[in-house]
């Protein structure tokens, strides 16, 4: 109820700020989009461009979250590791992301890989930031009695380490899926021809601010139904064992 209301009032200041300025040429009432967007959902040109972006999120969200998890519970665990990739994770922290999309498309090519390398490279070392902070604080405790009672290490990781590490995990998956797809549209804006921030790339080109809203809050619902039904229960369901 609380989330409706608080959309609703951003809806009423949107009103608010298109009636002060006027101009639908720089801010369109919400009720004149609602053809545009019917327009481009029927001819299937809105749910095309935004499968492309979510394809391409969906890519770099699972590699990042695979490969940081994996170097930050390394770097964690692992003193002598964290203390040689620690600079390069300082580095590629503060590497501005548009940077690193420059010289993924000049050294790669303008396809998809070099599209999909450069989110990836972006996430990465955030992901890996908050595992090796989760690793660092494991409870020895517990793993020293799976030990004591030999557990197999597959049971070990199941039941000790999964368990401890799945609040960072959840963590950096939330934080990592807002980055992502915001890292996406640049990608997509400076490099692809299809994709929510081609399609956005192309308005800008005219001046449609109306067709530009009309992508951007497309894709922005689609990004919160996935927090609201995907990341939330999940975050929810790997912490039930805390509250337990």
């Amino acid at each position: 109820m609380i989330r409706a209301l608080s959309l609703l009032a951003l809806v009423l200041l949107w009103v608010v700020a298109a009636t002060i300025t006027a101009d639908p040429l720089i801010l369109p009432q919400p009720w004149a989009l609602v053809g545009p967007f019917l327009r481009e959902t029927a001819s299937g040109t809105l749910p095309y461009h935004l499968a492309m972006t979510l394809t391409r999120v969906a890519w770099a969200f699972t590699l990042a979250m695979t490969l940081g998890v994996a170097l930050g519970y390394v770097m964690g665990r692992f003193a002598s590791v964290d203390r040689w990739l620690d600079p390069w994770l300082v580095v590629f922290l503060n590497l501005p992301a548009l940077v690193l999309i420059v010289l993924c498309y000049l050294w790669i090519g303008l396809n998809e890989t070099a599209a999909i390398a450069a989110v990836t490279l972006n996430k990465i070392p955030n992901v890996a930031t908050i595992l090796r902070e989760g690793a660092r604080a494991l409870d020895p405790g517990y793993e020293a009695m799976a030990r004591v009672f030999g557990m197999p290490a597959a049971r070990r990781l199941r039941h000790v380490i999964l368990p401890q590490l799945a609040p960072y995990v959840t963590a950096a998956a939330r934080s990592g899926i807002a980055v992502i797809w915001k890292i996406v549209l640049v990608v997509e804006f400076l490099g692809r021809s299809n994709g929510v921030g081609f399609q956005i790339h192309l308005y800008f080109q005219l001046f449609d601010v109306g067709m530009v809203l009309i992508y951007s809050f497309s894709f922005i619902a689609v990004m919160l139904m996935v927090e609201w039904l995907m990341l939330q229960p999940l975050e929810r369901h790997v912490r039930r064992w805390r509250a337990a």
